[in-house]
């Protein structure tokens, strides 16, 4: 199955979030952290994305998004989320 984003929204893929570990040397778990990561890699767009007058986003890019932004989906056992270009709030370079 393919997403393909209408308008001027973009489908992300959330990215895997790093190990993290505290001072003590303890590695959480991913099921330690209670919130989704607000990151992840562009890997399809609407055709509104590439309006004069809109910012830039290609796909395979990866940006930062607001905490409650978009509606999440399931596709093919691959978690995403589907933006309005105004939630993207920066590219990651």
């Amino acid at each position: 199955m393919r997403l393909r984003p209408l308008s001027d929204r973009v489908a992300v893929k959330y990215e895997e979030p790093e190990e993290e570990t505290t001072e003590s040397g303890i590695v959480l778990p991913d099921t330690a952290k209670e919130e989704k990561p607000q990151q992840g890699q562009v890997v399809a767009k609407g055709e509104g994305c590439d309006a004069e007058d809109t910012p830039t986003v290609e796909i395979g890019d990866t940006v930062v998004f607001d905490k409650f932004a978009g509606t999440e989906v399931n596709v093919d056992d691959a978690e995403y989320v589907i933006l309005s270009l105004e939630d993207v709030l920066a590219v990651i370079e």
